[in-house]
């Protein structure tokens, strides 16, 4: 699975981590170094541990890291909720699409750990 770049949840999750800097742009700038930067550094996180994971040896490394990426797509989705708590504008969309980018690896890990036989790249 080296070739990441053709898998369709990394692209939607390129292009996730691209709406959410800019929906962040819009953040006071005392949230800089808080939300803005947590948000961000979490939503770059998914599509990078799917990179990650492609780039592994194993099924079960592979796996371990779609499970990182879930972990920050949740992360994307609780800051998300909360800038729209905090009247940071909507995000109504991109929680659906977190959500929808989150779905597509659970899909994707759980098919990588029903292989009958550990595949090493």
């Amino acid at each position: 699975m080296h070739n990441y770049e053709k898998l369709k949840v990394y692209n939607n999750a390129m292009t996730l981590t691209e709406e959410v800097y800019i929906y962040s742009r819009s953040f006071p700038a005392d949230e800089r170094f808080g939300l803005t930067s947590q948000l961000r550094r979490a939503a770059v996180s998914v599509p990078s541990n799917i990179a990650e994971g492609c780039g592994r040896s194993t099924d079960k490394d592979t796996a371990h890291f779609f499970s990182i990426a879930l972990g920050s797509a949740f992360e994307v989705d609780t800051q998300l909720r909360l800038a729209q708590r905090f009247g940071y504008g909507d995000c109504n969309q991109l929680t659906r699409k977190t959500k929808s980018i989150g779905m597509q690896i659970v899909a994707i890990r759980k098919f990588i750990l029903s292989r009958k036989s550990e595949i090493t790249i």
